[in-house]
């Protein structure tokens, strides 16, 4: 790539980010994580997720354990019609725990044509579809998490605003 070439696409970055900031309706909002999250960093999460879709915003999200139930918990707190979850594999198939919270989420997709997938690769075709819906990602990962990681990669070459924390 050649050095004209980087540089505007810096700037076309900068400039979405910028009107992504300055735009004042609500926006689509991918929240992802890692499954393995103190419960203190849990609950941040999910005052964070109930202030974004108290501001107005939509918040999208996968059903695993930890991070995204997190962010599940917060959004139905302010308002369950602004949340939508998409899951890597059918409902049966994820954890039991998160079961009972997600039979109450009203926009729930489910991917059962992935249950024959490793968690590994479904959670990767999953976030594929999340980032694709979203103006906005915010991930919680840590160094070695790689699928997220790689979905942060994959929302900046789509040209979407990321945000991501690190846990370690």
């Amino acid at each position: 790539m050649s050095q004209s070439t980087e540089t505007f696409d810096k700037v076309d970055v900068f400039l979405q980010e910028l009107a992504t900031i300055q735009q004042s309706g609500s926006k689509r909002i991918a929240l992802l994580g890692s499954r393995h999250v103190p419960i203190t960093h849990q609950h941040l999460i999910e005052m964070m997720s109930y202030a974004l879709v108290l501001g107005g915003n939509r918040l999208i999200t996968s059903g695993a354990t930890g991070t995204n139930l997190a962010a599940i918990r917060g959004a139905m707190r302010a308002d369950a019609n602004q949340l939508t979850v998409i899951l890597p594999q059918s409902l049966k198939r994820q954890p039991q725990e998160s079961r009972s919270v997600l039979s109450k989420v009203m926009h729930l997709v489910e991917n059962p044509g992935n249950d024959n997938l490793s968690l590994g690769e479904a959670s990767a075709l999953c976030n594929l579809e999340i980032i694709s819906r979203c103006q906005q990602l915010i991930c919680f990962a840590f160094h070695d998490s790689h699928t997220l990681l790689q979905t942060c990669r994959d929302a900046e070459e789509q040209r979407r605003i990321v945000t991501l924390f690190y846990f370690d």
